[in-house]
This record gives structure tokens, C-alpha cells and sequence, in this order.
């Protein structure tokens, strides 16, 4: 059988697993479940009975339990009805006492949406239990999760998608950046962990069969982990890390559940690789202020002594909080939306510092389209840290900018990013060899420190080509196209502002006419 059929194969049993278990959303719809809500209690459920089928598989004399027996999958696939539902209520909220584990990630706070004791037999008994998800192997039932997790992320209307970055570009940045099993990565920000596992599955990958088992204890015990805000969202990364052969169910909680911004790292917090996709919408609650000691007037703020730069913008925070916890001569690659490339003010005062103290030598200015936020207009920026210079002068030489917006134009549904779209940007970034060996071409462009500081507030949202969908006045795109792109635009103003509005802190901005009016 040849790599390519058993590819095939892999794929059309993941897509069966997902349909499998997709279809049944619609039912659960109707008792006012939302999609993330149904992924979430598929989280519990499947940890239930991979745990159960891990641990009836294990031959030794003692087999170990990760899920006590009374609270086990077993106990609850021998209750109907009622008992059922009260019995799962019960072993939901004595999973959630286990701190500082992966275990207690997964069900801190849980709770059972699924009110109705014959849907919730019919998800656990004829659906979950009748796969035998161990024998589907790391990557199949990964990857059937990960399925789950994209479907979640097209509910646009539960905010979801915000935690879901294309698997294509996460894949490319991954490739670009090459992960060691020496390194210690982070994702700050890591909704459902894509990164942290993209990361993974690299090393896996590239080091097969020459890893320590040191390195490999390292890769499961903390050197991949991440950070994110939200507790369900936190949840759904750790059940998708473990799906996907990362960390141990009784293991230490590879996701942290707060908020990336709130404190400095120490020394031993800091990190070799940070691949991030920082939440976007420029406006923030919680000041963070730096050290130019700026104030402004704001409910919550942070003391943030490593900072440099005062403001609410989250993305400029974020890019302050990378430069901060990454170790000298640790690397990054951060998207960001084009704001954090062109403001003024602190986003000018952060360009220059990165510009100064780090080498920032790779922009991929990406095309709209590709995130299932609408109107995103966004980047990604490659940086790595180096030792404080003596002479004074700037760490960065030359920024080489790929443009794979102009002339490109993506949908979510009929026209997705693929990886392959980004094979070009991968061949001209020449990982992993010196940067003076690249080769400029029509997309790929090379600009001196000196060009740079020269422009207007240091922008850094540089664009030399012509869309070709634009010249002569006549559209190469087909109407659908052109349409959705209308739809994002107007999604972008508005969101811009509700923004000024929630700063001005005048006019209360119903989200949800916004999101009504982008859909007319």
C-alpha cells in the first residue's frame, strides 16, 4: 500500500468520525446548544472513554487508573435515564478536584449541557461508545477532534472561530521556524492549541527514532505548553494535545488558565519559540502600563516594569509580552493585524525598540479571506532576540517582506487556504539557512534598516505590487468573491467603530446588530 492510499484511508475515516459525530450537533441545536458548547461536552465524553480504553488495553499486573472507578466510563455507560444524567452531573464536578493537571484542565468547571437523559445516552452509548477510539490511533482520532474543533470555529456567532487559526498557516510557521526537541515553546495566547501541536508533530516528525528519552519527557512535561484566558477554550486545547499524543491526561497541566499579560515572566518562564495568534480587536479593558509611566483611565490595569510602552491595545501588549518572555537568542512568529504594523504613538514606540533590540527579519503580509473573523487584514512577523549591542546601532539589518495578499484571494469555504498556497513563501524564507542567502523575487523583498526608519511613524505595512484584479478597471474575481470581500470590509468598519464608540464610552454597541447588519 503506498504513503498515499494510506493517507487517503486516514483521512476518509477522520472524515467519517467527524461526520459521525457532527450530525448529531444539529439534534442538540434545538435544546439551545451552542456548536462550542456541544464540542465541549464531546470533550468530556471522549476523555471518558479514551481513559476507559487505555486502561482495559493495559496488560500489566496493575493496570493504572487516570479516571477513579467510580467516576469512570464504565460507571456512566451502566446508567439510564435520569440516573444517567445525575450520575454524569456527579462525575463531572469530582473530575474538576484534581489542580495543576491536565485531568483538572479538562473539567475545571464543568458542567452538563445536555439536560435531556436520552440525547445524552444516545451522544455517550451509540455514538462515543460504540468507536473504538484507542484502536483509531493518535493521529486519526486527533485529527477527528481537531475536525470537531474547525466545525466550532465556523459558528462565527459563538465567537469561536476567534480561537482558530487555519491549520495551513500554522503548519507553514511551523516549517519556517523548525522546532527542536531542545526547544522550550510557548503560544500565549493558544486557544485550542494549534500551534503547540503543529510544534509537536514537527519534532516528532523531523527527529523519529533520535530524540533522548529525556528530550522526550521534556516534550511532554512542560517544554510545548500554553497560555490561554478563557477556561473553555483552555479545556479544548488540553483534551486536543492529549488527542494528539501531547502530555499525559495525569500529567502536569500543559495549558495555563490566565491571562498571558497580567504578570513578567521570570527568568525560568522564558522561552526558545513563541508562535502566537494574539486575539484580535485593538481595544482593551486592562491598561497595561509600561514603564513611561502614561496614564489613562481604566477600571483594571497591570504593572507591567518590563514594558516599555503604555496602552489598551492588545496586539501592541502582546507584542511587548513576546519581546519580554523570550530568552536571548529565542525566535517568534506572531500574527498580527496591520494596525500593530502602522500606529503611532506606543505602536511606534514598540516598532522602533523591536527594530533596535531584536533582528526582525521576515513579514508575510497575508491576504484576506483566511480567518473566520470577517475583514482581517493581517500579518505575520518573525523576529528573534539577541544580547544588548555595545555600539549602539540596531540589531536589524533588513526586513524581507513577502506579499502573498496582493493578487491572492481566499473564502472559508469555496476557495480555503491550503498549505501548498504557502509553499513559495516557505522556499523563499530558506529555513534554517543564513538570511544573506536569499534570493529576491517579484514577491519577495529585502528593506535596509535605514529604509525603514526613514518612513512616516516607522510603518511597517510595505506594499510594491499592482492587484492584478484591480488594473484597467476590470475585476479578474468572480462576484462571489468580490461580494464576501464587500461583507469583510463593512465587517472591519464596524468593528473599528464600535471601537471608538466603546472608547468614547458614549454609546453601547449591540455585537450582535453588528454581526446582523454584515450578514445583510
Amino acid at each position: 500500500m503506498t504513503i498515499e492510499t494510506t493517507t487517503a484511508s486516514a483521512q476518509a475515516e477522520t472524515n467519517s468520525l467527524v461526520t459521525k459525530l457532527w450530525n448529531y450537533c444539529t439534534v442538540l441545536r434545538d435544546d439551545g446548544l451552542s456548536t462550542i458548547d456541544y464540542v465541549e461536552q464531546l470533550s468530556y465524553l471522549l476523555f471518558l472513554k479514551i481513559a476507559d480504553e487505555q486502561y482495559q488495553s493495559d496488560l500489566s499486573d496493575r493496570p493504572k487508573r487516570v479516571v477513579p472507578e467510580n467516576l469512570d466510563w464504565a460507571s456512566l455507560v451502566a446508567k439510564k435515564g435520569d440516573e444517567l444524567e445525575r450520575h454524569y452531573r456527579h462525575v463531572l464536578i469530582e473530575l474538576a478536584k484534581h489542580p495543576r493537571t491536565n485531568l483538572g484542565t479538562i473539567f475545571a468547571k464543568a458542567q452538563n449541557k445536555i439536560t435531556d437523559p436520552a440525547k445524552l445516552q444516545k451522544l455517550a452509548v451509540d455514538l462515543i461508545g460504540r468507536q473504538e477510539w484507542a484502536a483509531a490511533g493518535v493521529d486519526i482520532k486527533g485529527d477527528a477532534y481537531e475536525g470537531l474543533l474547525a466545525k466550532g470555529a465556523e459558528d462565527i456567532k459563538t465567537g469561536a472561530g476567534q480561537y482558530f487559526t487555519p491549520r495551513a498557516l500554522i503548519d507553514a510557521m511551523v516549517a519556517v521556524t523548525q522546532p527542536t526537541p531542545d526547544d522550550t515553546i510557548l503560544d500565549p495566547a493558544c486557544g485550542t492549541g494549534g500551534f503547540l501541536i503543529a510544534a509537536h508533530a514537527h519534532i516528532a516528525h523531523e527527529y523519529r527514532g533520535r530524540m533522548t528519552k529525556a528530550q522526550q519527557d521534556r516534550l511532554s512535561s512542560g517544554a510545548i505548553r500554553g497560555v490561554e484566558l478563557v477556561p473553555g477554550t483552555a479545556r479544548l486545547a488540553a483534551m486536543n494535545m492529549i488527542l494528539h499524543g501531547v502530555g499525559t491526561s495525569d500529567g502536569p497541566s500543559l495549558i495555563d488558565v490566565r491571562d498571558a499579560l497580567a504578570k513578567q515572566p521570570a527568568g525560568d518562564e522564558r522561552v526558545s519559540l513563541v508562535l502566537a495568534n494574539p486575539p484580535f480587536g485593538k481595544k482593551s479593558s486592562i491598561t497595561v502600563y509600561g514603564t513611561d509611566g502614561r496614564l489613562d483611565k481604566e477600571d483594571i490595569s497591570y504593572d507591567r516594569t518590563d514594558f516599555r510602552s503604555t496602552t489598551t491595545n492588545k496586539q501592541l501588549n502582546f507584542v511587548q509580552h513576546i519581546m519580554s518572555v523570550l530568552r536571548i537568542d529565542g525566535r517568534a512568529a506572531v500574527v498580527l493585524p496591520d494596525n500593530v504594523l502602522t500606529d503611532g504613538g506606543a505602536g511606534e514606540a514598540i516598532r522602533r525598540r523591536l527594530l533596535k533590540e531584536f533582528d526582525v527579519h521576515t513579514l508575510l503580509r497575508l491576504p484576506t479571506g483566511i480567518f473566520y473573523a470577517g475583514g482581517v487584514k493581517a500579518n505575520v512577523l518573525f523576529f528573534d532576540k539577541k544580547n544588548p549591542r555595545t555600539d549602539g546601532k540596531p540589531w536589524t539589518s533588513k526586513l524581507w517582506v513577502y506579499d502573498f495578499r496582493v493578487g491572492e484571494h481566499f473564502t472559508l469555504k469555496t476557495r480555503p487556504l491550503r498549505r501548498a498556497h504557502l509553499d513559495d513563501f516557505v522556499a523563499a524564507y530558506q529555513p534554517g539557512k543564513p538570511h544573506s542567502e536569499r534570493v529576491e523575487t517579484e514577491r519577495f523583498k529585502a528593506f535596509t534598516i535605514d529604509e525603514l526608519l526613514k518612513r512616516d511613524r516607522v510603518d511597517l505595512d510595505i506594499a510594491w505590487l499592482k492587484d492584478p484584479a484591480l488594473e484597467d478597471g476590470d475585476s479578474l474575481l468572480p462576484p462571489a468573491v468580490i461580494a464576501r470581500e464587500i461583507v469583510d470590509d463593512l465587517q472591519a468598519a464596524l468593528d473599528e467603530f464600535a471601537a471608538i464608540a466603546d472608547a468614547l464610552g458614549e454609546v453601547d454597541v449591540d455585537e450582535s446588530t453588528v454581526g446582523e447588519l454584515a450578514e445583510q
